[in-house]
């Protein structure tokens, strides 16, 4: 069944078919395929037949963003009335209200239709870690579907559930979207509540999601995010955080690691194809900035091999003393660990980190997001069983890192190995790039639906029209503060265009006429980072100021104007069309 988003609500509009008609069809090929290993617990017919009422009974229900789509939820997870496992029965408890993230989708016309497997408390990342099963990847069952939020990706990847939640701590979203060809979003931390999800490592962790495209996964993102005052993890950006002036211009810079650095574990046809990755960024407009990894590796060594383990034990210390035995040996076996840490090498590890973090700073100045395999290989489950550890940790090579950085990923697919098994990126930015993440994933998956729009993730966009144009002696003052250009356009024809006597260096003034029909005025449109946006307006010298244009589209634009007192005895350069022409013709 077609559970693609867009056609989704696009048949609900037409009255193709109705919520009431997907849900069992739905549910009625969960019970074909059966639950286990993928469901932990489906909702019944019954209550989703009840939902799908609700929603079917108001007509301005159809408005609703995600009106009467199936998605699945991670089993650490809340939802109101179902048992929550962790993927342990007998840490099983049934929470009264659902987690605000599902609370959000839901109220957007949402349909919860079960809970999924996943490795057990969320640790792990092959998949394998359950007493429910081990999920396999939907290309190939002899291989691992990736884990911790295993059957969440599988949900998705055989058609049922539209999209689903997962939970992302160390490549949890990421490495399961790879290995079942699926986009897999780990957002800002704290963009998505916490409040109602079990936690692993809980300064680290975040709620994740996957979908067939990253335009699906946008949908989700524009529901599913914001402040949530009953989660202490929650925030909300400032001015100027994540700004990605890069996202509308023509060009961005992707960080890859050094040819050295890369490792693929023997299995050459993954790096084959991320060579054709970084080639296929390149034809976006990427332009490759070699960095150093070892960086980002010694920081995400902290995550299993230092301290940060512990907070997988201070989650669960209340549970493990009675119920040890109940834990997966390989999941007992990490969380145990951690009692060999004491309180001040805790400390350590954060200053570590914090020097990690100032070291990778230098590589953010030179790239706007960095490009990695998403997983160096693959394994059988049978591998994984063998040696649990090891095969784990190397699935971890590109992932482990990111929270810890405080970065926000998009794992995107990136063609398939000549067996079929697919291959994967990931796409990594500053926190709060989510939404310039989720416009590059869209560009490089070549898909045609609109992602995000103008302006830039926390950015003003600026239209200036003399000595701030590129190449000119001012353009400098935009650079510095990391603006971009978008694009060169037109002003409307309702402008007129002087040379201002007595300015230094010499500057154009724009002024507003009623009914004048001029040629339109060139101007370049640039993005700034709006914590930015004051110190360069505060630059600007009398007699000009920044005010609003209209441009020759009939879009209104922050732009350079001058008062109209100020072109007395000033030369009319409007003919020229622009600075450039008119010091074209001196």
């Amino acid at each position: 069944m077609n559970l693609a988003l867009g056609q989704l609500l696009a048949a609900y509009r037409s009255g193709e078919t109705k919520p009431s008609t997907v849900v069992e069809r739905v549910a009625k090929e969960i019970r074909h395929a059966g639950e286990r290993p993928v469901w932990i617990s489906t909702t019944p017919v019954s209550e989703l037949q009840k939902r799908a009422a609700e929603l079917e009974a108001d007509p301005d229900h159809k408005k609703l963003p995600l009106y009467g789509v199936p998605f699945a939820v991670k089993d650490n997870i809340d939802v109101a009335g179902v048992p929550t496992t962790a993927g342990c029965p007998s840490f099983a408890y049934t929470p009264e209200r659902s987690a605000t993230v599902v609370e959000r989708l839901t109220a957007a016309g949402a349909i919860v239709m079960g809970k999924t497997n996943l490795d057990q408390f969320a640790t792990g990342l092959v998949g394998v870690r359950s007493p429910y099963g081990a999920c396999s990847s939907v290309f190939d069952q002899r291989y691992v579907s990736g884990g911790s939020s295993s059957g969440s990706a599988v949900a998705v990847a055989r058609g049922l559930a539209c999209f689903s939640l997962g939970t992302d701590t160390a490549g949890s979203g990421r490495v399961p979207a790879a290995f079942n060809g699926l986009v897999g979003m780990k957002p800002t931390r704290g963009v998505f509540s916490m409040s109602g999800v079990v936690p692993a490592c809980r300064s680290l962790d975040c709620v994740s999601v996957f979908a067939g495209s990253a335009a699906e996964a946008a949908a989700v993102w524009r529901v599913a995010q914001g402040y949530d005052a009953s989660d202490f993890s929650s925030r909300a950006a400032g001015p100027g955080d994540g700004a990605s002036p890069w996202v509308s211009g023509a060009t961005f810079r992707f960080g890859v690691p050094k040819d050295s650095q890369l490792e693929f574990f023997g299995d050459t046809e993954a790096a084959k194809l991320f060579a054709a990755a970084v080639e296929q960024a390149k034809a976006l407009g990427g332009v490759p900035v070699e960095i150093d990894y070892s960086v980002y590796l010694q920081s995400a060594l902290l995550l299993y091999a230092g301290p940060w383990v512990a907070e997988r034990y201070a989650a669960l210390e209340g549970f493990l003393k009675d119920h040890a035995e109940d834990v997966h040996p390989v999941v007992r076996q990490i969380v145990m660990g951690a009692t060999k840490y004491s309180a001040a090498e805790a400390y350590k590890a954060q200053y570590r980190l914090g020097e990690l973090r100032r070291q990778a700073a230098g590589d953010w100045a030179r790239m706007d997001v960095m490009l990695l395999p998403t997983t160096g290989t693959t394994y059988t489950i049978a591998e994984v069983e063998a040696d649990p550890i090891k095969l784990n940790s190397n699935l971890g090579y590109y992932t482990n890192f990111v929270n810890l950085m405080d970065l926000a990923a998009m794992a995107v697919p990136a063609g398939r190995r000549p067996n079929g098994l697919p291959f994967g990126v990931t796409f990594i930015g500053p926190a709060f790039s989510d939404a310039a993440l989720l416009q590059l994933a869209a560009r490089f998956g070549g898909e045609t639906a609109a992602v995000s729009t103008r302006p830039a993730t926390g950015c003003i966009e600026v239209a200036v029209v003399g000595a701030h144009l590129n190449g000119q002696p001012l353009n400098r003052e935009l650079t510095e503060r990391g603006a971009r250009l978008v694009k060169t356009c037109k002003t409307d024809r309702a402008y007129r265009f002087y040379h201002l006597k007595d300015t230094v260096p010499t500057k154009p003034g724009l002024v507003w006429e009623a009914g004048f029909q001029g040629p339109g005025i060139e101007v370049e449109i640039w993005a700034v980072p709006s914590d930015q946006f004051g110190s360069f307006v505060a630059g600007v010298p009398a007699p000009l100021g920044i005010g609003n244009a209209k441009m020759e589209d009939g879009e209104w634009v922050k732009c350079f104007i001058c008062e109209p007192y100020a072109v007395a005895g000033s030369r009319e350069i409007t003919a020229f069309g622009g600075w450039r022409g008119y010091l074209a013709s001196r």
